[in-house]
């Protein structure tokens, strides 16, 4: 009976089959009044199956009716309904059960790992800590299955340090043990941690099982280190469980993220079998890897092969950024969306507020923002930054009002949209008071990205000396990004004494970059300065340093043309050139002056350093 109701539960056969075995445990008075001692604890395992079944399936109010009117019951019918409870996510019906066990006694190690195993967010750290307390008071913490436990938790709701104590303090581990560090230090980017331990562990006497490969893997992807992934590889080759699914597909996103696409793609192939998780590990790889057109032609070929599509795929999908040129395909892959019924995923509809945005249409962003059924940060976040984008700089202060009303903690992602909305619609004191709310509301360390949006909402008010005493006042040391934004505002408004000093700081930190030469150069062509624009010209030409040509792309009837300076290589581009000659005595009657302070490109002209 008991095996019958463990298949019931786990075939989903409970609607037909679960009442019909309650039934004929309830017409067998064996089970309610047991005649010896072998047929009591047999009776008892049959009713917590019963008891279990109810609970897994979901019907927590049957289950509590029948815990109350079971003939005899234990301490592990306590933790079928407690269990039963968590796996459902009613936490606080779960811990009142919980408070009224502990005030009896009733309850054992496994009771507080059921607790333990809901403890995976950083909520739930304080929860975490008492657990741990009791089971030290209890004595359960000698127990090795709580101490794993404790563990997983601890790392997961983000108190690495204490998950390492934990660990540091078992005087007896098994792989699981060893598995949920590495896995923890992992998840909590501590990759470098978490390979040392990996290679500790192969030098013990514990053998890593494929969970501790997974996560090996997991920590070369997040740091790179591609030799430590193909020395792993060789490990799985030795011990013949490099072709396990999940083996390969981390195997292949390790690759990907490594740079080494080619590796991924020649796993990928290998393989006799492949679902939809190593086919979104390829095709994210294919795009992070810039092959952006494959991985569309890969996605392609995904639909035409009929591979189920679930919402990570099309999430993927919509973070290609050659996705962002074509306004088409995004329309496409939203009606994909609709007809796979994937409205309702959160990732999803943030990758379409971004595409849309993107694409230059902030009301379709508007509108899948606002019909979300639910949302995250990064959904707070994409709509921020599309105001931000389109110059809607109010919009998106009035925004991040309605998101902090709603207590969304704001992100570092936040404010650098909020500073870069700021920049373009000339609020310098909102942003300097958004500057100072991240770090003193909440505790956001500033990067260099974010000084330098107050560089360049300073410069373009034309508060060059503001800006340069700004960086002068920074807590780090400015890089290559700060001195160009000053460059650039200077050449902006054609301050010759800071843009000199900008230019000159921009020449030692990269020597390479051809914008100091450019902005410098427009600054003296706009002082009208030719012989010192002549020299700064020769000095770029002299030391190699070419500028990177421009790309403008256009998308007509679903394809996309792009054009640089005086491109010739278009079918079509006498044509253009005809259009265009017919458009610019109109943009001069309609008042168009063109700027001759900016140098666009090289004519290839040594005299005087001739530019166009």
């Amino acid at each position: 009976m008991s095996l019958l109701l463990s298949i019931c539960g786990r075939e989903g056969w409970f609607p037909h089959l679960g009442p019909c075995l309650h039934a004929s445990i309830i017409k067998n008075p064996e089970f309610f009044e047991p005649v010896d001692a072998d047929i009591h604890r047999n009776a008892l395992v049959v009713w917590n199956s019963l008891l279990s079944l109810y609970a897994k399936c979901g019907k927590l109010v049957d289950a509590i009716k029948l815990f109350d009117e079971m003939p005899m019951r234990d301490v592990i019918s306590q933790n079928i309904v407690f269990y039963g409870f968590l796996r459902n996510r009613e936490t606080e019906s779960g811990f009142v059960l919980l408070k009224r066990m502990l005030g009896s006694g009733g309850f054992d190690h496994a009771t507080l790992t059921i607790v333990l195993s809901v403890c995976d967010t950083p909520e739930f750290c304080l929860v975490t800590k008492m657990i741990h307390a009791l089971a030290i008071l209890s004595g359960y913490d000698k127990e090795i299955s709580v101490g794993n436990k404790l563990i997983t938790s601890y790392f997961k709701c983000g108190c690495s340090v204490s998950g390492r104590g934990v660990f540091d303090g078992m005087s007896h581990r098994n792989v699981i043990t060893l598995t949920a560090v590495i896995s923890g230090l992992i998840e909590n980017e501590l990759h470098e941690d978490g390979l040392r331990l990996f290679s500790l562990m192969r030098r013990g006497l514990v053998h890593p099982n494929s969970v501790t490969y997974l996560s090996a893997l997991a920590a070369c992807s997040g740091s790179q280190r591609i030799v430590e992934g193909q020395q792993i590889h060789a490990l799985l080759w030795k011990y013949g469980i490099e072709s396990e699914l999940c083996i390969e597909s981390a195997l292949m996103d390790m690759y990907s993220k490594c740079g080494s696409i080619e590796d991924a793609w020649t796993i990928f192939e290998s393989t006799t079998e492949v679902d939809e998780v190593s086919m979104t590990v390829i095709l994210v790889g294919l795009a992070q890897n810039g092959s952006e057109e494959e991985a569309i032609q890969f996605f392609i070929r995904m639909l035409q092969a009929g591979v189920e599509i679930d919402a990570n795929v099309v999430s993927a999908v919509l973070g290609v950024s050659f996705i962002d040129n074509s306004l088409g395909l995004g329309k496409q892959l939203h009606s994909l969306v609709i007809k796979r019924k994937f409205s309702g995923n959160t990732f999803v509809n943030n990758g379409l507020i971004n595409m849309y945005s993107k694409c230059g249409d902030l009301t379709d962003s508007q509108t899948v923002f606002r019909r979300m059924p639910k949302r995250n940060y990064v959904s707070w976040n994409s709509m921020i930054a599309a105001f931000a984008r389109h110059g809607h700089g109010l919009a998106a202060l009035k925004l991040y009002e309605e998101m902090t009303t709603l207590e969304v903690k704001p992100t570092d992602v936040t404010f650098l949209s909020l500073l870069h909305a700021c920049s373009h619609v000339g609020l310098i004191d909102k942003g300097r008071e958004l500057l100072n709310e991240m770090k003193e509301v909440h505790g956001i360390e500033p990067r260099t990205e974010h000084y330098t949006c107050i560089i360049d909402m300073l410069g373009r008010a034309g508060l060059l000396k503001e800006a340069k005493s700004f960086i002068d006042s920074l807590p780090l040391k400015p890089d290559c990004k700060i001195w160009q934004a000053l460059l650039g505002a200077c050449s902006f408004h054609g301050d010759t004494e800071v843009g000199e000093y900008a230019a000159e700081q921009l020449f030692q930190t990269a020597p390479d970059s051809s914008s100091a030469h450019i902005l410098i150069a427009n600054i003296y062509s706009s002082r009208g300065k030719w012989k010192e624009r002549a020299k700064t010209i020769k000095r770029m030409k002299a030391m190699g340093v070419t500028k990177e040509t421009g790309i403008s792309s256009i998308e007509i009837e679903h394809k996309t043309h792009s054009f640089v300076v005086e491109d010739k290589l278009h079918p079509q581009a006498e044509a253009i050139y005809d259009v265009l000659s017919g458009l610019f005595p109109v943009m001069v009657d309609e008042g168009y002056r063109p700027d001759k302070r900016f140098i666009l490109c090289y004519t290839g002209d040594d005299r005087n350093g001739t530019v166009s």
